[in-house]
């Protein structure tokens, strides 16, 4: 009985194996090699960078400078062809092909948007033109906000307020460290007679750097 069960078992062995060796040469003899040129309809130029999808597998290519493209694809798989300014177009490989090349030159049709019509009036007069484009409301828009950010109050207010980033961090660090070497074994100067930091302290002090902050 149990030579029986072994000799069934290798029997199916057999017979499996042979079912994926079949299935796998079906595939490698389903499998082409798909190739052409994506061009405009209107004046057959080439379209570089065109998009050439295979519908649902999740594989594609773009065509080069002149439309050229070539790409692996099965037989009776569905093509998408793609192109800003184009409609996209599908193509279906035949089932029946019997050679493994394919060729086509796929055409392009122009996606053509209409928008809707705009008819400009000029003023009646130059007069009037000008009266309006004067007395015109105008509110604060995102220029107007960049113009008051940028006055020289606020923006020392915001120098006082916001923290150093890393860079400027590290620097004052290193200008420190340098000094300390600079003045090794001797004794630093007094800024209280240094000339240059007193004619800072006194423009900071005309700014109002010093002024209570409210």
């Amino acid at each position: 009985m149990m030579k029986f069960f072994t000799r069934y078992f290798l029997i199916a062995l057999v017979f499996i194996a042979c079912g994926f060796k079949a299935t796998a040469q079906t595939q490698r003899d389903s499998v082409i090699q798909l190739y052409g040129v994506v061009m405009s309809a209107d004046s057959l130029r080439g379209l570089p960078g065109a998009s050439i999808t295979v519908v649902g597998k999740g594989r594609g290519t773009i065509s080069n400078e002149q439309g050229v493209f070539s790409i692996a694809v099965l037989k009776g798989d569905k093509i998408e062809f793609s192109y800003i300014g184009f409609k996209d177009q599908r193509e279906t490989i035949p089932a029946d092909l019997n050679e493994n090349q394919y060729s086509i030159i796929q055409l392009m049709v122009t996606d053509t948007a209409y928008l809707p019509a705009f008819i400009m009036k000029p003023r009646p007069t130059k007069e009037q033109f000008e009266r309006d484009f004067v007395n015109a409301n105008i509110p604060a828009d995102a220029y107007e906000i960049a113009r008051q950010n940028t006055e020289q109050a606020k923006l020392r207010v915001y120098m006082e307020s916001m923290p150093a980033d890393g860079k400027e961090a590290v620097s004052m660090a290193l200008a420190k460290q340098a000094s300390r070497t600079y003045y090794s074994g001797q004794q630093q100067p007094i800024q209280l007679l240094n000339p240059f930091a007193w004619n800072e302290f006194i423009k900071a002090w005309k700014r109002g750097d010093y002024k209570k902050k409210k």
